[in-house]
């Protein structure tokens, strides 16, 4: 992974590395979003053919194959989304190659603490590298819009597909008293309610504990986790798993608000002492995803310095 920084910045001009390169401590390292806002960095459209080679291999580093592949599609998604606002005007300009790369610290020693991040709508990825090489591989933020494609030549495309139907099916395989109490709302929030702070809280967990579920529906907790970590390369993501696993998967809950059927405003998140995954499907008639994996302890690799950064606001 360090060797793939170092090619990327060892293909930028002057200008662009002075936009690309931050301290390892400043508050751009925080700056992360998924939606439509002004980002720092090198985006895709600046970059000569070199350098996109060089930046995809980077984004490689750090994701499984399936990974990048679900990351190079909510890019051609931006495009698709474009052609499909041209016809209703609307005020986003819509930009397949409008991903920013962003690097943090020291990259050529080392020996020192670094990171970097891909930022654009709907996927934004940061890594933070310790001083003894420990990998933070969250947040992890995965979106699409639209959730399946309308009409075209991709018709019926859904690039988190995965995210909604195991999640959908868990809750229909759960007997009606339990359905009950895993549905903390009849109505789903507007967006999931961590949103892009820097430290992700959201209160105590809420909803159905997995240690209420019969065998197979602990099983199908455990799928929906292990597709958020199968994104990511495969030791980061087992690095995950390994700590919901030693944390207890009974002390995990499942929660869901929202509609039951498909094409209903909806809402679930997976918590538990050491993860998040949080996912909502409200925007857009419900055909607009946001996803997310956080690192209860260790996002952006801030597991020490936690206390010292301040929470944001989220909804109830």
């Amino acid at each position: 992974m360090l060797g793939a920084a170092r090619d990327f910045m060892n293909e930028l001009s002057a200008d662009q590395r002075n936009r690309v390169l931050y301290a390892f401590d400043n508050e751009e390292r925080f700056n992360w979003n998924y939606v439509p806002v002004k980002r720092n960095g090198v985006p895709f459209r600046e970059m000569s053919p070199a350098q996109r080679a060089s930046a995809h291999r980077l984004l490689r580093s750090a994701l499984s194959d399936s990974g990048y592949q679900k990351a190079v599609d909510i890019m051609v998604l931006e495009g698709i989304l474009g052609q499909i606002e041209s016809q209703a005007s609307s005020r986003f300009q819509r930009d397949p190659d409008g991903y920013f790369l962003t690097l943090f610290g020291d990259i050529a020693s080392g020996t020192e603490p670094w990171g970097w991040r891909i930022d654009g709508h709907h996927l934004s990825l940061t890594v933070s590298v310790g001083a003894e090489r420990k990998v933070a591989s969250t947040p992890a933020f995965w979106g699409a819009n639209p959730a399946r494609v309308p009409s075209g030549e991709r018709k019926g495309w859904r690039v988190l597909r995965d995210e909604e139907d195991l999640a959908r099916g868990l809750l229909n395989a759960l007997p009606e008293d339990l359905q009950a109490e895993v549905r903390i709302a009849d109505e789903a929030p507007s967006d999931i309610l961590t949103r892009n702070c820097k430290v992700a809280r959201i209160g105590d967990p809420a909803g159905l504990p997995v240690s209420a579920m019969a065998p197979a529906q602990k099983e199908a907790v455990i799928r929906i986790l292990e597709l958020y970590a199968a994104n990511l390369r495969t030791d980061l993501g087992e690095a995950h798993l390994s700590r919901i696993r030693k944390a207890g998967v009974d002390r995990l809950h499942f929660a869901w608000a929202g509609g039951v059927r498909p094409g209903e405003k909806h809402y679930y998140r997976i918590h538990g002492p050491t993860h998040l995954v949080e996912y909502d499907n409200t925007q857009n008639d419900a055909n607009h995803i946001h996803s997310v994996l956080r690192d209860l302890e260790d996002d952006f690799g801030l597991d020490p310095l936690r206390k010292h950064y301040a929470d944001c606001e989220h909804d109830a």
